[in-house]
């Protein structure tokens, strides 16, 4: 009797564990399920060093400033949602973000970079799967530099 007693217990406390067990991996699939719900499908291009750098100062001045007004064109027009440079003096130079359909408008869009162009810049292109608040930060960052704050 005291071991069919005992053997009781046993199974309902296995039984609670397993059905803990289950509601954990229950919540946790929830869990997923909404941070997946709150992501997106953007291309990431990482731009890397082209074969021409032999720009002079005032040309790469020039170009720097071409290449900044490009962003914010882009930017603009809600295409691209995040760009900056890399600080180390590598290869890699810099990301672009684009919030568009396909590959091939990203390719259409960062060819029209002037350092691109110019060949002081190339670019490698890598669907990405992030946060859709990406894009209220860009527009945050849009909204300040129109009010002139940094």
């Amino acid at each position: 009797m005291r071991a069919t007693v005992i053997t009781l217990l046993l199974l309902l406390a296995l039984g609670g564990v397993q059905a803990q067990n289950v509601s954990s991996s229950e919540k946790q699939k929830q869990q997923i399920d909404k941070m997946v719900s709150q992501m997106q499908n953007y291309f990431m291009v990482i731009l890397t060093k082209g074969p021409n750098q032999n720009q002079e100062s005032a040309e790469l001045e020039k170009l720097k400033n071409e290449h900044l007004a490009n962003m914010m064109k882009m930017a603009n027009m809600g295409k691209l949602v995040l760009a900056g440079p890399f600080m180390e003096n590598g290869n890699m130079r810099g990301i672009f973000i684009f919030d568009v359909e396909t590959e091939a408008e990203v390719k259409q869009l960062a060819d029209t970079d002037p350092m691109v162009k110019s060949g002081r810049m190339n670019y490698e292109v890598h669907p990405w799967f992030g946060p859709k608040a990406l894009k209220e930060l860009n527009k945050i960052y849009r909204n300040n530099l129109e009010e002139g704050k940094k």
